[in-house]
């Protein structure tokens, strides 16, 4: 069925079946322009729905983006978390944690831009909500961390492992970086990189070895 002005009619939807298609759009509009250079016009069409219909769903060009922040850090974040098993041993959760977060870098690129990239200069409220995907993501690794040293001579609490977990956030967001200036990596290799510089020397935390200065 089309309108009188030759567009397709927008068909009715359920909510949650519109508001996917609505975000999926804007992601796509948002990661190619960048947030001040996106419009709302422009994210109606790629959504083919009218602009009245976006606003009434999402509301204003802003929450739209905060939408857009949220949804993309809960995919991401559900992703890790059903790939840490439970009864994997710590090495194994981290290595699959870590594979899955570069795989979904990798098939969620505007995603990924407009989490990381585009949150990242905009400034609050967007900087504030990326900062909530981080502490989520640190701890949800500090716990992880902390499940490792269980029966070492030296167990440590989630509170004591987060200022691991926060270098190991930060690196995974780096080295995305880097990987997309080298995409010849695959993602496997991204994360065994990742692996190796992490859990070679935390492993020796987990043994109750650690460096110290000599002077």
């Amino acid at each position: 069925m089309v309108q009188d002005n030759g567009r397709p009619r927008s068909r009715r939807l359920p909510r949650a079946v519109r508001e996917r298609q609505i975000l999926d759009a804007a992601v796509e509009v948002f990661a190619a322009h960048g947030f001040h250079a996106a419009s709302m016009d422009e994210i109606s069409e790629v959504a083919g729905i009218s602009k009245p219909m976006l606003y009434a769903y999402l509301g204003t060009k802003d929450e739209l983006f905060v939408a857009c922040i949220r949804r993309e850090a809960a995919r991401l974040i559900e992703a890790i978390g059903t790939a840490v098993e439970a009864g994997l041993n710590p090495a194994e959760q981290l290595w699959r944690g870590l594979r899955v977060f570069f795989e979904y870098v990798q098939e969620n690129q505007a995603g990924w831009s407009v989490l990381h990239r585009q949150a990242n200069v905009q400034g609050d409220p967007f900087v504030s909500e990326l900062s909530e995907w981080r502490e989520r993501a640190t701890s949800l690794i500090a716990a992880l961390l902390a499940r490792a040293t269980e029966g070492s001579a030296q167990p440590m609490q989630a509170e004591q492992t987060e200022p691991f977990a926060a270098a190991l956030v930060g690196a995974g967001e780096a080295l995305v970086e880097w990987w997309f200036e080298h995409p010849e990596h695959a993602a496997d290799g991204m994360a065994m990189r990742l692996m190796n510089m992490v859990w070679m020397g935390f492993s020796d935390l987990v043994e109750g070895r650690s460096w110290t200065p000599k002077s």
